[in-house]
């Protein structure tokens, strides 16, 4: 199983992400507070502006402060250092 740092030393689980986004757009905004009213909502921010709102494979929906592309560069990262250990 391999772990994504999301910020703050909170990690997700990399196999189980389906979509990493913005927040901006108005769908996004929507998703995130029916998956608040459903209690499927984690917060990561610690307090900071929400920049990635990233979706799992079970429906929750998790806030992160950290842009999106970062966190794509950090999975992308561990995909590669995977690959360096299996060799």
């Amino acid at each position: 199983m391999k772990l994504i740092n999301i910020g703050f030393g909170n990690m997700v689980s990399a196999s189980r992400l389906v979509a990493i986004v913005s927040p901006e757009s108005a769908p996004i905004k929507r998703i995130v507070q029916e998956s608040r009213d459903r209690g499927v909502l984690i917060d990561a921010t610690y307090g900071r502006r929400t920049r990635a709102v990233l979706i799992t494979d079970s429906d929750h929906v998790i806030l992160s402060a950290i842009q999106p592309e970062t966190i794509a560069g950090r999975m992308e990262t561990r995909e590669e250092e995977g690959e360096d250990n299996n060799a």
